[in-house]
């Protein structure tokens, strides 16, 4: 059969031929090992970016699935971080991937709970976050001013809040991403585009600033990758890899419902905390028909394990909160679904280890060890761009490398587009949504490789289940997916509802059976 797909992924799972030197290694593709790899190529150098997992394996697809402006970092004092996730929002939204994300309405509600006093200071933060906005030069048309509204208005918009002691709401404006993995995925398959060799299964079992050595996770083989520069971007684990990195990791909690938990909710709701000034639990709608409730801020210790886990005090406690702020209380069995997501704060405390990671900076830092290899950690999602630009300069100053100034400012990822041209797109709305103007490229590689018509390919799995068959098809010809894993907890989200994953294992299997018969 001739495919219109090349017959190896564009990412390729395992090492094979993989180049064995370039001029920059990177290691870890969470959201930030794919921006390094995108701004390093870009810049004109050669690089091999490798994952012991998956894409996204780790804490990028465990995040709220937001584009932060920074409100929160204003508010503990942190102006420079607030201003920095301002502007980032504003080219993630505007430039790199309008296709991936949109503008989210967020609503405070006013109840008996808070008082006025916490209401004034609540209603300042949000113009101060408007000014951020501004000052980033984020357009009005893509993030709206925020504004009061009436008890009336506000039950319209989340009929299930608590309508007794409602006095009204406070409306604004942030960033949301249609998942935090895709995201990952498109940045990688953009890094690709660009002559980027991104390798999963892959795993690094020593490290130093001019080479790597690797296993092949699916064939046990082991090479050695010569480089000029290598950069260790694996999070939460990057003191495995470099000793003079110490972190401070914090567990943060999500909780997935279905929607008739919370019915009738079209806007994001900012539940308070009782006795907290400015914290809350965030109740977010997502378009795939669940509510992502989060999140928490619990310190780890201990060694990290490979995928965290949710404690039940957390899941009681952001249940607790949410019901405070709703007609209809939440129950354990609303739970449908779970994650937590380890943040990787860098430790600049005193050796004691005092204070709560709540207080940690969210700022990144760029490190080089004592052997050359640069490290970049903390940050947030958010700012992808800005710490992979971060760590490439200091990798090319380290080690001499010519290479181009960074260009991600005004590159868009594979798909985007102005929002005007992905709205007049004759494509299916989901594929739109996830994949942009390669809408198209979706549904017409996995027409070719399955031989199947239209109907089929775009069937939901389930009723409660949107993916399709393309999408699953896509997630293997195009994005490296190697197992029925990596298509339903990475290229798709199915996995976050345990019951729906259930489910959906039957058509991620069909998706690689047919496509390992087409590569016969």
């Amino acid at each position: 059969m001739s495919l219109l797909v090349p017959t190896r992924p564009v990412i390729t799972p395992g090492l094979v031929d993989a180049p064995t030197q370039v001029d920059l290694v990177v290691i870890g593709l969470g959201v930030t090992g794919a921006g390094v790899a995108l701004d390093a190529v870009t810049r004109g150098l050669s690089v091999l970016a490798v994952d012991a997992h998956d894409l996204a394996f780790g804490t990028s697809r465990w995040s709220s699935k937001l584009v932060h402006g920074g409100l929160r970092y204003l508010a503990n004092g942190q102006i420079g971080v607030a201003h920095e996730s301002a502007v980032e929002r504003g080219i993630l939204m505007e430039v790199t991937a309008p296709h991936l994300t949109r503008a989210m309405p967020m609503l405070v509600p006013l109840g008996s709970s808070m008082t006025r006093a916490q209401a004034a200071l609540t209603r300042a933060g949000l113009v101060a976050g408007d000014l951020l906005r501004r000052a980033a030069r984020t357009d009005a048309e893509t993030l709206p001013s925020p504004r009061r509204l009436s008890a009336t208005e506000v039950l319209a918009m989340a009929p299930a809040l608590r309508s007794a002691g409602l006095r009204g709401g406070l409306l604004s404006w942030d960033g949301q991403l249609e998942d935090d993995a895709r995201l990952v995925t498109t940045i990688a398959r953009t890094a690709t585009s660009y002559g980027a060799h991104v390798r999963t299964h892959a795993r690094v079992l020593s490290a130093t600033g001019t080479s790597v050595e690797l296993r092949d996770e699916l064939t046990g083989a082991v090479s050695t990758i010569t480089a000029r520069a290598v950069v260790n971007a694996t999070g939460v684990w990057a003191g495995d890899l470099v000793e003079e990195v110490t972190l401070r990791p914090s567990r943060g909690t999500h909780l997935v419902l279905r929607q008739e938990s919370l019915p009738g909710l079209t806007v994001s709701v900012f539940a308070p905390i009782p006795g907290e000034r400015n914290r809350f639990v965030l109740v977010l709608p997502q378009a795939d028909g669940t509510i992502y409730v989060g999140l928490t801020d619990v310190p780890v210790e201990g060694d990290i394990p490979d995928v965290p886990e949710p404690s039940e005090p957390e899941i009681g406690f952001l249940l607790d909160v949410v019901s405070a702020a709703f007609a209809r209380p939440l129950h354990r069995s609303d739970v449908v679904g779970a994650y937590a997501g380890l943040r990787p704060l860098l430790d600049t405390s005193s050796q004691d280890g005092a204070g709560s990671t709540a207080d940690l900076s969210r700022r990144h830092a760029v490190l080089t060890s004592s052997t050359g290899v640069v490290t970049i950690v903390g940050g947030k999602l958010t700012t992808y761009r800005q710490m992979a630009e971060d760590a490439v300069d200091a990798a090319v100053a380290g080690s001499g490398l010519v290479a181009r100034a960074c260009r991600t400012r005004t590159l868009p990822l594979l798909g985007a587009a102005p929002r005007p041209v992905l709205a007049a797109l004759e494509a299916p709305a989901r594929l739109v949504r996830r994949y942009g103007t390669d809408a198209d490229l979706v549904l017409a590689s996995a027409r070719e490789v399955s031989g199947l018509d239209d109907d089929e390919l775009l069937a939901p799995v389930s009723e409660r289940i949107p993916v399709t068959l393309a999408e699953l098809l896509f997630g293997v010809t195009h994005e490296g997916a190697a197992d029925v894993a990596d298509l339903l907890d990475r290229r798709t989200r199915v996995g976050l509802v345990p019951e729906d994953r259930v489910l959906a294992v039957p058509a991620a299997e069909r998706a690689l059976r047919l496509v390992a018969a087409a590569d016969r």
